[in-house]
This record gives structure tokens, sequence and C-alpha cells, in this order.
């Protein structure tokens, strides 16, 4: 079984509604369990900053499929909710990106992991290591710009809010 951890965003629409259905719509696909979630945090944009603030989180999930697989689940729930790549680091209805799988290294057109600015982003850290803080060579997050906005006992909890 491959461990990974995934990031996920969204500032446009429901931005909360929008990740509940990412994370329900991997919790029901067959090769996926969802294993742990983070809180949800507000976040300033980072790169193009004329948009409004993004909800993210992070997801530990465990799953047979080999990375590029797991990509193809997260590109086909990027679609389903409407996902549209305008502008870099634009404005988004979800964007859900693999950081970790395993301790793999994979380098191909499509998928580079770990990902490459992950040590950078604060919006990407503080979730990560708050469902897993045990995790190597991870620096210490700066918190500008990240604020906790909502935290759930689990993911049943999370897509199951009312």
């Amino acid at each position: 079984m491959n461990e990974s951890y995934l990031s996920l965003g969204s500032n446009m629409g429901n931005r909360l509604d929008m990740l509940k259905t990412a994370v329900r719509l991997l919790m029901e696909h067959p090769s996926v369990e969802v294993m742990a979630i983070s809180s949800l945090y507000e976040t300033d944009p980072v790169g193009f900053t004329d948009q409004e603030p993004f909800l993210n989180m992070v997801v530990r999930l465990e799953t047979p499929l080999p990375a590029l697989e797991l990509l193809d689940i997260c590109q086909e729930i990027e679609r389903k909710l409407n996902r549209e790549r305008l502008v870099r680091w634009g404005p988004r209805t979800i964007d859900l990106d693999i950081l970790i799988y395993n301790r793999d290294n994979v380098e191909s057109e499509r998928l580079t992991v770990p990902h490459p600015r992950m040590h950078e982003r604060a919006f990407v850290l503080i979730p990560l290591l708050e469902v897993n803080p045990a995790l190597e060579n991870m620096p210490e997050p700066p918190e500008q710009g990240v604020r906790l906005w909502k935290t759930y006992s689990g993911a049943e909890a999370f897509v199951d809010e009312k």
C-alpha cells in the first residue's frame, strides 16, 4: 500500500463545498482510502495576489495505485469540479496536488514528487505537519498569511457536516 499526501485548495464559488466534494470523491474511489485530514486554513494567495483568499487543507491517503494513476484521479476530480487553468497560480474552484508519495522521487512530464514548491508554502506545510508532525526534512513554516479556519474530527465528519 502506498501512502500519499495531497494538498487541496479552493478560492472560487463555495470554497467549503468544493473541498468537501473533493474529499468525498476521494473517499468514494475504490482504490483510495482517506486516512486523515488536516484542519481547514484560510490563506492569502501566493504568486498572483489579486484574487480571493483560499481555503486549504491536506489529506493523507493510502492507495495501491502508482503515483501517475493517483494524479489521474486528482485531475478527474478537478474536471468534475470545473477547474480551469487560465492564469498560473490564479483563482480556481479546486486544486489537488500530490505533495508526497511514499518516500519516492518522481520526475515526469506530468508529475514531480515531492512537490517542488512544497517547502516554500506555509499554506501547504502547516496542514501537512498537522496531519503528520513526524515528516522528515520539513522546514518550520512561517505562519503569516495562514489562519486556522475550522477543525474537524475526521474525514466523515467533514464531508457529512451540513
